[in-house]
């Protein structure tokens, strides 16, 4: 925590609404206290039979005022503190969205998707719970030992030490003792929980296969020995708990017996005093409503701390990015000058000595087996990547020059498009937030989605389900060209878009595609030469260098080795 910057800062941040929360705390816990007290003091003046009825008119008052703040405070206090709560989470997740943004190549690269899942899922989370089940009750519950222990020590200086030395057992020692016994075990549930992840992501996204392989009860067997396992140590938890928390009890009878002492020694007097003594001891009972949870909440601090240390190691690249600048985008030209690159000093360099200009409206296919660097390059262009050697510019600009506009040059389709579980006006409205709905019916026209989408019951309001899956692969795509159309970015990326299409979707879906983008610089990486006369220029990519280039027609009459390539497939 000493180094912290994910949780520390927000105390000073919001901090006029958390001084707020710990006084509507305290007044919720005062208020249920003092509404015990009167009503015991109320039910032992009704028993001396008092003469008249103005004897007890204002404890009377005095319980239904306390009865009514106790919720009302509550309330209050619930609503600030969720409140607060909901203000930090939504900046940590806005950060954490940048964070994993601005480096989101070289995250990928060094995180497992499980590992991501388990940041996003419980970290974030764990820190709304650190403030709203143990900083919130921890605080407020200290608040109120300092009082009780103030006020009976008014009476008696020994018996409000006493009373204090409970109260810090029951809100120190037993919490401290709790957290030394299950910090192994909680440390142990999350890592299980993590391996969980990252085992359901691979499991999940191989389903199909382990179904293929008709192995479904291996399937369902993987994860069984963690899930024992994590079920096994919640049970020992479980157990700890409910021992913890008798201890907590027997604690709270010792401090009741204490006070009924005190009360029995210093309040019977006369029968005027002795209508305090069930005052005192029931104006204690409701304070056990504040105080045990300190110890709950103190047995959940090994995982929020270790969700802070988490948040606080995310691995980035610090990349110093030069001063910004911005060009015309209405003709883009794009040069790569002689560029090679590698990922680290030690390792073989995946592009060697490329050059390219890249002239607007210019249509460039890159081809090449797998592991040739086309994906590379792309990053590359984009910016994400760095070139060990050389520069690439945009209209004589540096692209890492670019990175606070990138997406009004560069547009992506890629393989798997994602659509959000929502309607698909809003799906294509990602595009561009500020389109017309006329703007996104356009555009849906354009890709040839228009009456397939007027077919459906809800039309432009049609869910698109989670993934897309109210859609199919070309549909997918489609859509998502869609968007890129409202983006009307100059320059257009097409990372192989119709891997596992067939070949007559292929066919329809690039014809669409190089008709509505036309007047648009492309960049295509595919693996096949199925549609390749689209191109004006194919680029042929291999063992880190360029080994053909040319237009389509030329490369056919004059390279051998890609008439090789177009006739296998081909198929001929």
């Amino acid at each position: 925590m000493k180094n912290d910057t994910w949780v520390k800062p927000y105390f000073t941040k919001y901090k006029s609404l958390l001084a707020l929360i710990f006084i509507l705390g305290t007044f919720t816990v005062i208020c249920g206290a003092a509404l015990m007290f009167t009503s015991g003091y109320t039910i032992d003046k009704s028993a001396t039979r008092p003469y008249n009825i103005l004897l007890i008119y204002v404890p009377i008052l005095l319980t239904r005022a306390f009865g009514i703040g106790r919720p009302v405070f509550r309330y209050l206090e619930r609503l600030r503190s969720h409140n607060w709560v909901l203000k930090m989470t939504s900046d940590l997740r806005t950060r954490l969205y940048k964070t994993l943004e601005k480096d989101a190549t070289f995250f990928n690269e060094t995180h497992k998707s499980g590992e991501v899942l388990g940041l996003l899922a419980q970290d974030i989370n764990h820190i709304q719970n650190l403030f709203l089940r143990t900083i919130f009750p921890t605080i407020i519950g200290y608040i109120v030992v300092a009082l009780v222990s103030i006020g009976i020590g008014w009476f008696n200086l020994w018996f409000g030490l006493l009373l204090l030395l409970l109260l810090l057992v029951e809100t120190v020692l037993v919490p401290l003792v709790s957290v030394a016994f299950q910090r192994a075990r909680k440390y142990r549930q999350k890592a299980i929980k993590s391996e969980l992840y990252t085992e359901l992501t691979d499991n999940i996204l191989g389903a199909n296969d382990w179904i293929i392989a008709n192995r479904k009860d291996d399937f369902k067997q993987l994860t069984t020995d963690n899930i024992k396992s994590l079920n096994d140590s919640k049970k020992q938890s479980m157990h700890f708990t409910q021992y913890r928390d008798l201890t907590l009890q027997i604690v709270f009878g010792l401090m009741l017996v204490s006070l009924l002492v005190f009360t029995n020694l210093y309040f019977t007097g006369n029968q005027a005093q002795a209508n305090w003594v069930s005052a005192f001891a029931l104006g204690l009972i409701p304070l056990s409503d504040s105080l045990i949870p300190i110890s709950q909440g103190f047995d959940e601090l090994p995982e929020y701390q270790d969700s802070i240390t988490r948040l606080n190691n995310i691995e980035t690249t610090d990349r110093q990015l030069p001063e910004q600048k911005e060009i015309d985008l209405k003709e883009v030209t794009i040069k790569v000058d002689d560029i090679s690159f590698q990922y680290l000093e030690d390792t073989p360099e995946l592009i060697n000595n490329f050059s390219q200009v890249i002239e607007p409206h210019t249509k460039l296919a890159i081809i090449g087996p797998s592991g040739s660097g086309k994906t590379t390059i792309l990053q590359l262009l984009m910016g994400d990547l760095k070139p060990v050697k050389n520069q690439i510019t945009i209209n004589d600009v540096d692209v890492l020059q670019l990175q606070n506009h990138r997406t009004q040059i560069f547009s992506v389709l890629n393989q798997s498009p994602f659509l959000f579980n929502t309607s698909v006006m809003n799906n294509i409205a990602l595009g561009n937030e500020n389109a017309s709905d006329n703007e996104i019916k356009e555009a849906i026209a354009r890709v040839g989605m228009k009456e397939t989408i007027e077919k459906l019951p809800d039309q432009y309001d049609t869910l698109v389900e989670e993934s897309g899956q109210r859609f199919s692969g070309g549909e997918k795509q489609r859509l998502a060209l869609a968007r890129i159309l409202l983006q009307d970015t100059p320059v257009v990326i097409l990372d192989e878009p119709t891997i596992g299409l067939d070949p007559i979707t292929e066919n329809t879906l690039m014809n669409t595609i190089f008709e509505v983008l036309k007047d648009k610089t492309i960049i295509w990486v595919t693996h096949h030469l199925h549609s390749i006369n689209h191109a004006d220029q194919v680029l042929f990519l291999s063992d880190t260098k360029i080994q053909m280039q040319g237009s389509p027609k030329e490369l056919y009459k004059k390279n051998k080795h890609f008439q090789e390539l177009y006739k296998m497939d081909q198929g001929i």
